[in-house]
């Protein structure tokens, strides 16, 4: 049995802000506000555990079809995590279709803005498996500069990846919180690791 202590790349998706609002009587859109400063708080705990990458899915080309309000606040909520792990010291590296006018321009600079020494973090943005694999028509996929996955943690209780990285979760475990992404608490992560080391990773060998 082959086990590893802490895992080199995890990969978040933070589902389940609109089911949070709705649970407070708020609308929909009013979840997403709510989920940045878990992400900054999980970007420091990742930082003290020592994991060198993590990828977060922000926002995909296909929530891009909710109502305008729900795409204008999740954007927002995406400009803002990504701003505030920047500043945090964090290698940013954005990842999605920039040409579609959904793309948050504020964003685009973003990695020159980085302090470019501490944890590496991909933010998934506008982002879609499809347009990830249709880079290979030109030789290389869109998220080429993505390594591989080895623990993928999905709060809101789906037991789906939703096309999150479908090459570089090749191998990834899965880790669910059922807790909604809004009311994530430092012990989500430390359940996930704890749960990690205890794994048969054999990579298919």
């Amino acid at each position: 049995m082959t086990k590893f202590s802490l895992p080199r790349h995890v990969g978040f998706i933070p589902d389940g802000n609109r089911r949070w609002a709705q649970q407070r009587g708020l609308d929909k859109e009013a979840g997403y506000e709510h989920g940045v400063a878990p992400g900054v708080a999980l970007f420091d705990q990742c930082r003290a555990r020592g994991i060198a990458e993590i990828t977060v899915f922000c926002f995909t080309q296909d929530n891009t079809k909710r109502p305008s309000r729900q795409t204008k606040a999740f954007t927002q909520a995406t400009v803002a995590l990504a701003t505030q792990v920047a500043d945090l010291g964090a290698t940013v590296r954005i990842v999605g279709d920039q040409r579609s006018e959904l793309f948050p321009q504020e964003l685009a600079s973003l990695p020159d803005r980085s302090a470019c020494s501490g944890p590496k973090v991909n933010l998934l943005v506008n982002y879609g498996w499809q347009w990830d694999l249709d880079g290979l028509r030109d030789g290389r996929l869109r998220s080429a500069d993505i390594s591989r996955l080895d623990l993928i943690v999905r709060w809101g209780g789906g037991r789906r990846l939703s096309g999150f990285l479908p090459v570089q979760s090749v191998y990834a475990d899965i880790f669910v919180c059922d807790e909604l992404w809004p009311d994530y608490q430092p012990h989500h992560l430390d359940e996930a690791l704890a749960w990690f080391k205890q794994q048969d990773r054999t990579l298919g060998g």
